[in-house]
C-alpha cells in the first residue's frame, strides 16, 4: 500500500529542528530531548530553493528512493539529496518503512532569479579550444565526474559547514556566464576572491577523491567527498596540500588559493554537488549561520 505524506512548513520544521537538536545533544553528550514523537515520521522542509542541499529524516531502517537513486540512511534516519539549478517541479521521495508500508513525501521548489555575468579577457583558446585541447578537457572532466559517483556512509555533510577561505564573493552559483561574448554554462559554484597562497580549509570533514595540480580548465583541483553523494570541489589552486585517499577534518588546510587554469585573477572556486547535481555552497554554509 502506498500512502502520501506532505508536511507543512511549521509542523515539518518544528519536528525537523527538534530532531536535529537531539542529534547535536547526543553528539556532545548533553541531555537530549525525546525523539519518541518523531521517530516514525518522514520529515522534509516544505519549501527549498533551486540549488539547495536538502536534509531530511525517515524512520531508521527505511529504504528511500529519489530521482533514480537509492539514498543512504544514517543510523539516526538522516537522508540528503540535492535540488538542481533549473528544477521547478515538486520533488518526491519514496520511502519503504521497516514494516513494508510505502509512503511518499514531497518538497516544493522555489525558483530563483539567475543573473547574467560577463567575463572578458579570457584567452580565446580556452573559450573555443582546438581539438586536441578539447579532447584533454573531456578526459579530465570525465575523471572528475567519476569521482562524484562515490557514495560513502560518512556524514560530514551534516556538519555546520564553515567558509573554506575568507574574502569577497566575486562570482555566485547559477549565474549565466558569457566569456568574451560567447555564452558558457551556468556557474557551478561560488568564487571567493583572495590573495594567491591563502590557505584553503575543508568546510566539512571527508575524504579526498580527486587531486590534480594541472587540469586545463580548472588548474589545481581537489574533490572532497562528505558522504552520501555530497562533495565539494576546489578549483584554480596554486598548491595542493592533500592527496587522493587522505581523510581530512573540518578546518584542515587542503590547498592554497591561486589563478591556475582558466582564471582571470586569484580566487577560490568552491563548488558542491550531490552526485552529478550541482548545488549552491552559499545555501549550505548559510544553513547553519
Amino acid at each position: 500500500m502506498m500512502s502520501t505524506a506532505h508536511y507543512g512548513a511549521v509542523g515539518a520544521f518544528s519536528r525537523f529542528f527538534s530532531w536535529w537538536a537531539a542529534l547535536l545533544a547526543m553528539a556532545f553528550g548533553l541531555a537530549a530531548p525525546s525523539l519518541q514523537a518523531a521517530e516514525n515520521d518522514i520529515i522534509l522542509p516544505a519549501h527549498v530553493q533551486q540549488g539547495a542541499m536538502v536534509i531530511g529524516r525517515v524512520p531508521v531502517g527505511s529504504q528511500v528512493r529519489y530521482d533514480g537513486h537509492v539514498l543512504n540512511v544514517s543510523d539516526y534516519g538522516t537522508i540528503v539529496f540535492g535540488i538542481g539549478r533549473d528544477e521547478t517541479r515538486p520533488r518526491t521521495i519514496e520511502v519503504t518503512l521497516p514494516s513494508g508500508v510505502r509512503q511518499q513525501a514531497s518538497v516544493t521548489v522555489t525558483p530563483r532569479d539567475w543573473p547574467i555575468e560577463r567575463v572578458n579577457g579570457v584567452p580565446s583558446s580556452t573559450v573555443s579550444p582546438p581539438p586536441d585541447i578539447a579532447a584533454r578537457i573531456g578526459r579530465e572532466q570525465a575523471q572528475v565526474s567519476a569521482a562524484r559517483t562515490r557514495n560513502d556512509n560518512r556524514t560530514g555533510f551534516a556538519q555546520h559547514f564553515i567558509w573554506p577561505v575568507e574574502g569577497r564573493i566575486s562570482g555566485r552559483f547559477g549565474r549565466q556566464r558569457i566569456y568574451n561574448g560567447t555564452p558558457g554554462s551556468a556557474h557551478s559554484g561560488m568564487d571567493i576572491a583572495a590573495p594567491t597562497g591563502t590557505p584553503v580549509r575543508a568546510p566539512a570533514s571527508g575524504v579526498i577523491t580527486f587531486a590534480d595540480p594541472d587540469l586545463y580548465l580548472t588548474g589545481g583541483t581537489v574533490l572532497l567527498d562528505h558522504g552520501f553523494g555530497i562533495s565539494s570541489n576546489f578549483l584554480h589552486l596554486s598548491a595542493l596540500d592533500v592527496s587522493v585517499g587522505d581523510t581530512v577534518t573540518q578546518g584542515q588546510v587542503i590547498g592554497r588559493v591561486g589563478a591556475t587554469g582558466r582564471a582571470t585573477g586569484p580566487h577560490l572556486h568552491w563548488g558542491m554537488s550531490w552526485f552529478s547535481t550541482r548545488i549552491d555552497p552559499l545555501l549550505v554554509v548559510k544553513r547553519e549561520e
